[in-house]
């Protein structure tokens, strides 16, 4: 008698409603998992906007961002500061900077610009959020996004509540419920491993986060005008840790630094949030791009030959033939 071995536990997924097409609009913002899903929609050409303002870990910056955005409150020199010659901001990354302050204040708030007509245009926004774990400035008692390498004495640190958290995560579902009520919210926390916070803390860092986003996708508050249900049935939590975690837990699926997924389990986890919120009809779509991505990516021995010219001839067809159907597709 054959009895089939289990090797590895699943987590149970199905496919949600109001999936993702090429005529959905994506927005990603959270911390750098937000960029390995982010890279995955970029390649397969579907209309996305990635953390204008970098890499956003936790989720008390992530809501200024957005607050920021939909109140149309841009940026000034208040907001801004010079360091080492670099002009920088405590709200945004640090690969977001110039070496002039009104060169700097422009991409600000181009980048605020771009944020906001995406939370009123998305039909799906995606948060990931990587850390409960928080710096606040001395100086001014905010909660800064990244603290651009200042003496650790600017800061100092602490752990956010489940209860601060929650109360983030709801003014952010409010916001962007009253300017775009059909928006699909998901929310996801990041597999990343802290462990520059220590092993338990980066534990009971990530236990804070899921525990907030479940509060609060599982009770909403209501907002004024709208019926809780209404909220509720556009918040969903899409489990890319716990695939990370319980699915994946092998050292294989992890890169070098033994803290961030690697490439293989990058691919799973797509594959997985692919079964739940990509709609199968893009699949030949996708194929086809992924073709063309691959014959862009090939090197010719000779690139004056007569067979590599004929390849290209019938290359650019094939992405004339794509665009006619999805004008928004660029290669």
């Amino acid at each position: 008698m054959y009895i089939k071995m289990k090797l590895q536990t699943e987590i149970p997924l199905k496919p949600e409603e109001n999936q993702i097409d090429y005529s959905s609009k994506i927005l990603l913002l959270g911390s750098c998992f937000t960029e390995n899903i982010g890279a995955k929609f970029d390649y397969f050409k579907f209309q996305n906007l990635q953390n204008p303002f970098g890499i956003i870990f936790n989720p008390v910056s992530i809501e200024k961002l957005v607050v920021r955005a939909i109140e149309n409150d841009f940026f000034s020199e208040k907001d801004i500061f010079e360091h080492n010659g670099i002009w920088k901001c405590f709200e945004a990354h640090s690969e977001v900077s110039a070496l002039e302050k009104n060169e700097f204040l422009q991409n600000l708030n181009t980048a605020l610009k771009d944020l906001r007509a995406a939370l009123f245009s998305s039909t799906h926004i995606i948060f990931t959020f990587g850390t409960s774990w928080v710096y606040r400035n001395i100086e001014t008692n905010e909660i800064v996004a990244n603290c651009h390498k200042l003496p650790q004495k600017n800061f100092t640190k602490e752990l956010l509540s489940i209860e601060e958290i929650s109360k983030s995560l709801q003014n952010i579902f409010h916001k962007i419920s009253e300017i775009n009520p059909k928006a699909i919210i998901i929310n996801t926390v990041s597999p990343v491993r802290h462990i520059k916070d220590g092993y338990v803390e980066n534990s009971l860092s990530k236990a804070h986060l899921l525990s907030a986003i479940h509060k609060t996708i599982c009770h909403p508050e209501p907002v004024e005008g709208q019926q809780p249900s209404t909220i509720n049935q556009h918040l969903f939590y899409f489990p890319s840790f716990e695939i990370m975690m319980d699915e994946l837990r092998d050292y294989r699926f992890y890169a070098e630094d033994l803290l961030h997924p690697n490439k293989t389990a990058i691919e799973i986890i797509w594959q997985k949030f692919s079964e739940v919120w990509i709609a199968s009809k893009t699949a030949k779509i996708q194929k086809e791009i992924a073709s063309i991505q691959n014959s862009l990516n090939h090197k010719p021995f000779n690139s004056q030959s007569f067979e590599h010219l004929q390849f290209l001839e019938i290359l650019q067809q094939k992405i004339t033939n794509l665009q006619k159907r999805f004008p928004h597709i660029n290669f």
